[in-house]
């Protein structure tokens, strides 16, 4: 029996711990320009490749926004996101009552998990937002 051991390269770990230590929800781009400044050889199909491979893994959240690049997010655990319309802010959203569906036995279907982003205007928006609506 052949086993083919997934690689663990430094540049993997490398983008790994760049995501985890971003807490601002950073796209490829803003991920590669971190990477490669640690270290410049990393090229950029070898960022996009090890961040798809790492979500895929569930070691790191991929986030699809609209309008707008995809994110990634070094927090795993079940958590819902907000996205401001205005300036594109993507930040972790806490519920007081956590969104999860009523278990129904006649459907057969298991919930594993949720993703949910809500959008409206940030703190830093909602004025600019608030003059563009009475004008």
């Amino acid at each position: 029996m052949i086993f083919i051991r997934e690689r663990n390269t430094v540049q993997r770990e490398l983008i790994l711990e760049t995501v985890r230590s971003l807490h601002t929800h950073p796209t490829a781009e803003e991920i590669y320009g971190q990477v490669t400044a640690r270290c410049p050889s990393v090229s950029r199909a070898t960022v996009y490749r090890n961040l798809h491979q790492l979500a895929e893994e569930g070691k790191i959240l991929h986030i699809g926004v609209a309008n707008g690049p995809d994110r990634f997010d070094g927090t795993v655990s079940q958590h819902c996101h907000f996205h401001c319309k205005k300036c594109g802010k993507l930040l972790d959203l806490e519920l007081a009552d956590p969104v999860l569906p009523k278990p129904c036995p006649d459907c057969g279907h298991t919930v594993t998990g949720y993703e949910l982003t809500f959008s409206g205007y940030c703190r830093e928006c909602i004025p600019a937002a608030e003059y563009t609506k009475s004008n």
